[in-house]
């Protein structure tokens, strides 16, 4: 019994002991390995904090500028592709004043970056503790270099923005838009709704190449004449579609500046002017389609002067014979002859011609920025002057047009920048009798190819040249002045089968005592301008365009 006893104590004991050993070991062993995971994971739990903040200064100064305001804006393109206006993404960088530390450490580093910005302005600025712009559009390295600063003050926001890749090239057509994304002006605010809109480029009519050798033609010959200003119309006279039109002096678009100075008005669109004997030609294409005269009708015994009410209407040149056929009174630009012209038409049948072919009344066009004639009362005197074109006005825009349909078989026409799908383009209705274009367009052509004519400086050989010139005084208080005059030439080309029309104008050129002129009629040169008229300045300057751009319009227009 007693060992019984003893079995059973001692199998209790060892049970016992073995229970407590093993407890004391584990419970040691669990603490370590706790404290040791609880240690990890604190350390792991800091790091991604750490990690996670660190992650969220660069959201806030990299990944936030990718939040795009919709400000976007279809691209436009010019007839061949080329970029007129490109949609790009722009950085601007701002200031919260509010979040600055040490004002003084970051002007300075501001200052490193930045070294020719006005810092009394951004110290004003950062007192009013209000945020503002601190750079638009910054370049990638500058905003390299302020974002390296890692100051929270520093806010960067991405906006999508318009860049004009050749500048003041086409400046007058395209036109600018504000700071909100909104067109103010030219194409950029007639079509600002479909530019929203549209994910295809808006394509132009215009060549930028042309458009490129125009301008430059006409800066020079600004040197030349020394004039206030200048415009060029180059057209398709079949279709409307506008080459190239340029006004000049003209601005960098990329600038964004506000122009205030009327002097940089869309001469072509904008401007209202007299211009002169240009007119002549809807005189005489106006007796032809009434057919009150034929091309060879001929009006003998015209008076040296003219009385009208108070005033005196003369001819400019004294050598004009008084027996001329109408065509002789085209050639020579007699303001006598055109008066009989315009008398046998009377008020009605010329003002009817003259709303036909639109250069009466406003124009409807791509752009806003277009002229409207002066209205004037109509009268036996007024129809005198209009015959000849003094005392009416409209914009070269609405003379190219009229031009347009007076030498293209007499079809109606509509002037546009937009370039039209084939399905768009519309049947040609005639508005004026066939015969009359070819009768008008031999007679511009003589202009130019005889010595009687007004434009010998534009017979450029091999392009068939036609036109007629205008010289008119500039209008003031109280009548007109000499001393300031609008010279305009418009040319059609060739004129066996016209294809352009382009109007040239001058406004208030002067003479040049330098200028060495070579004839294109006959041998030799001169030196200096004789006469402050368009035979001698818009003529000359338009010969200069068509040597130019008519090899690429004969090769690179050659199917149209």
């Amino acid at each position: 019994m007693n060992n019984k006893k003893n079995n059973v104590f001692l199998e209790e004991y060892e049970n016992e002991f073995s229970y407590k050993k093993s407890k004391t070991n584990l419970n040691i062993q669990f603490n370590r390995i706790a404290f040791i995971f609880f240690v990890f994971l604190l350390i792991s739990i800091i790091y991604s904090i750490q990690l996670l903040h660190l992650g969220s200064l660069k959201i806030q100064n990299e990944i936030k500028p990718l939040v795009i305001k919709e400000n976007y804006r279809a691209d436009i393109i010019d007839r061949n592709g080329n970029y007129l206006v490109k949609t790009v993404s722009s950085i601007d960088v701002g200031i919260n004043p509010i979040e600055v530390i040490d004002k003084k450490k970051l002007l300075i580093n501001l200052q490193i970056i930045f070294p020719n910005k006005n810092y009394i302005e951004i110290s004003k600025k950062l007192e009013k503790n209000k945020y503002f712009y601190l750079e638009k559009k910054i370049s990638a390295d500058n905003y390299e270099k302020i974002m390296m600063l890692g100051d929270k003050s520093i806010k960067s926001e991405e906006k999508l923005t318009r860049i004009y890749p050749q500048r003041n090239l086409f400046s007058h057509i395209v036109g600018q838009i504000d700071d909100d994304n909104n067109g103010i002006s030219g194409l950029e605010k007639s079509f600002d709704k479909r530019l929203k809109q549209i994910k295809e480029p808006l394509q132009l009519t215009v060549d930028t190449e042309i458009q490129f050798l125009i301008r430059e033609e006409l800066i020079k010959f600004h040197s030349v004449f020394r004039s206030k200003g200048s415009a060029a119309i180059l057209m398709n006279v079949n279709n409307g579609e506008i080459i190239s039109m340029v006004s000049y002096p003209d601005f960098d678009l990329n600038k964004r500046e506000t122009v205030s100075d009327i002097n940089f008005i869309n001469r072509a669109t904008k401007g209202v002017y007299e211009l002169g004997s240009v007119f002549k030609t809807f005189t005489v294409a106006a007796g032809l389609e009434e057919g009150l005269i034929k091309i060879d009708t001929e009006f003998l015994n015209l008076e040296k002067k003219l009385k009208c009410g108070k005033n005196i209407i003369s001819e400019y040149d004294k050598k004009i014979p008084s027996d001329l056929t109408v065509e002789q009174i085209l050639i020579r630009s007699g303001n006598i002859g055109s008066v009989r012209i315009g008398q046998k038409l009377e008020i009605d049948k010329l003002k009817l011609f003259l709303e036909k072919i639109g250069v009466l009344s406003k124009i409807d066009f791509d752009i806003e920025e277009v002229g409207e004639p002066i209205p004037f009362r109509w009268g036996k005197c007024k129809l005198a002057t209009v015959s000849f074109g003094h005392g009416i006005t409209t914009t070269p825009l609405q003379l190219a047009k009229g031009y347009a349909i007076i030498t293209n078989g007499g079809f109606k026409i509509k002037p546009s920048l937009i370039k039209k799908n084939l399905e768009e383009k519309q049947n040609q209705k005639r508005i004026i009798k066939e015969g009359v274009s070819k009768k008008i367009n031999e007679t511009l052509r003589k202009i130019v190819t005889t010595k009687e004519g007004t434009a010998g400086l534009a017979n450029i050989k091999g392009y068939e040249v036609g036109g007629k010139t205008g010289t008119a005084e500039k209008a003031i208080v109280g009548g007109y002045t000499r001393k300031a005059k609008v010279n305009t030439f418009v040319s059609i080309f060739p004129t066996s089968k016209p294809k352009y029309v382009m109007v040239l104008l001058l406004d208030e050129p002067k003479t040049s005592e330098d200028y060495i002129y070579k004839f294109k009629n006959k041998s030799g040169s001169y030196k200096g301008t004789p006469f402050n008229t368009a035979g001698w300045t818009s003529v000359e300057v338009t010969g200069k365009i068509i040597q130019r751009i008519g090899p690429i319009l004969a090769t690179k227009y050659m199917e149209n």
